[in-house]
């Protein structure tokens, strides 16, 4: 790929990430793209969440999808490796390669001989891995793994900028409906604000839920949950 073309490329992919509506979007997107500008045939990403990686939903590339599969379940792979040691990890060949005796064999016998995993983190957070398959040994030289490096760079940017957009609006949203219930219960009490977020809040300890659980079952049905 020609240096203006590639530069041009990172730049309007950057762009349209930032441009998604939400995370699971800025995910489809980055997986549309990615592996042309790598030139490999599919790609995937696995999330870190509470400590674990996990699967990120089906995606564009089902064998993708079935190879991060089989490395969230057996609990190994390069993804692993690229979160754990924070690090790019290349596989030339997964049929030969003996850091992963389960994973491996797996990919191939699904046709997928070359990995490349890269590590999509921020300056606070490390977010999970996006890995690159290609159904032919060695199909990653040095640039290419370069290439792969910078996407990750510019992905890791808009999902963390996507996530904390989502986390922001659910908080805004979840706002709303403890404002909606403590209305319910002052209108129906006479209570003020203060002792009507009291009331949500014993419920909330007393019964062993939310607290917008707690607000959305009383605005959805007038009636606070059975003690």
């Amino acid at each position: 790929m020609p240096e203006s073309r590639s530069a041009l490329s990172f730049a309007q992919l950057a762009h349209h990430l930032h441009e998604q509506g939400g995370f699971e979007e800025t995910i489809d997107l980055l997986l549309d793209s990615a592996p042309a500008l790598v030139g490999t045939d599919c790609a995937s990403v696995l999330m870190l969440r509470h400590g674990r990686l996990v699967e990120s939903g089906p995606r564009t590339a089902e064998v993708a999808d079935k190879a991060d599969r089989y490395q969230v379940d057996l609990g190994e792979g390069p993804a692993f490796v690229a979160v754990g040691e924070e690090h790019s990890v290349l596989v030339k060949d997964t049929a030969t390669d003996g850091r992963w005796p389960h994973w491996g064999p797996s990919a191939a016998n699904l046709g997928l001989h070359s990995a490349l995993s890269v590590r999509l983190w921020t300056s606070k957070h490390t977010l999970g891995a996006l890995t690159f398959y290609a159904s032919r040994p060695s199909a990653f030289d040095v640039d290419e793994v370069a290439i792969a490096e910078i996407i990750g760079r510019h992905a890791s940017v808009a999902l963390a900028a996507a996530r904390q957009e989502e986390s922001l609006t659910q908080a805004i949203d979840a706002r709303k409906l403890v404002g909606q219930a403590q209305g319910i219960l002052m209108e129906r009490y006479d209570l003020d604000d203060a002792q009507a977020f009291d009331v949500l809040r014993r419920y909330s300890q007393t019964t062993n839920t939310k607290l917008n659980e707690v607000a959305r079952q009383l605005v959805e049905t007038r009636k606070l949950p059975h003690l």
